[in-house]
């Protein structure tokens, strides 16, 4: 099966079934640059997971944005810690070339064109969590991909910063 369908079956994003097959929690084979889930394997680590206490509600603290990868940053008063691989939490997997140039590109498990995904990623031009309000918030940009709105690519963005979270 795909990651967005054994994403669906597991009842988690498609960003935690590309990390289980990566660090090989399911068994899983990549090829053409998708990734194939056993269904077997991912059968047995629905049930592991349903054995476990209940999950954690995601809380937004600078520690834990610190801690999936944010960069933070004080000046004048104000503490923020920017997410600056956001669309990696989207579901956006992109290969460069040395020269930045997009080579390849695949979006919640799907090969998608090269300037889609240029588009995606010029959708939203910042990523940050504030701490005085304990909020995240982004500065949208100029492009617009047809494959998913900016409003959806940030719910998108906040729904794998959540997952991510938890899953400290």
């Amino acid at each position: 099966m795909n990651t967005t369908t054994a994403a669906q079956t597991a009842n988690v994003t498609v960003a935690t079934i590309r990390t289980w097959a990566r660090n090989g929690v399911i068994a899983a084979t990549k090829t053409a640059g998708r990734w194939i889930i056993d269904t077997a394997s991912l059968a047995r680590r629905i049930a592991i997971g349903a054995m476990k206490r209940p999950a954690k509600p995601a809380v937004f603290t600078t520690e834990s944005m610190v801690a999936i990868g944010g960069s933070r940053w004080q000046k004048n008063g104000m503490d923020r810690v920017y997410i600056n691989d956001w669309a990696a939490f989207a579901g956006l997997e992109v290969t460069t070339y040395g020269t930045g140039n997009i080579s390849w590109a695949a979006w919640d498990g799907d090969k998608i064109a090269n300037r889609q995904a240029g588009l995606f990623l010029g959708a939203i031009d910042k990523v940050w969590f504030d701490a005085a309000d304990g909020k995240l918030h982004c500065r949208y940009g100029y492009s617009t991909p047809r494959i998913a709105t900016r409003e959806d690519i940030w719910e998108m963005t906040v729904d794998g910063i959540r997952a991510a979270i938890t899953a400290l």
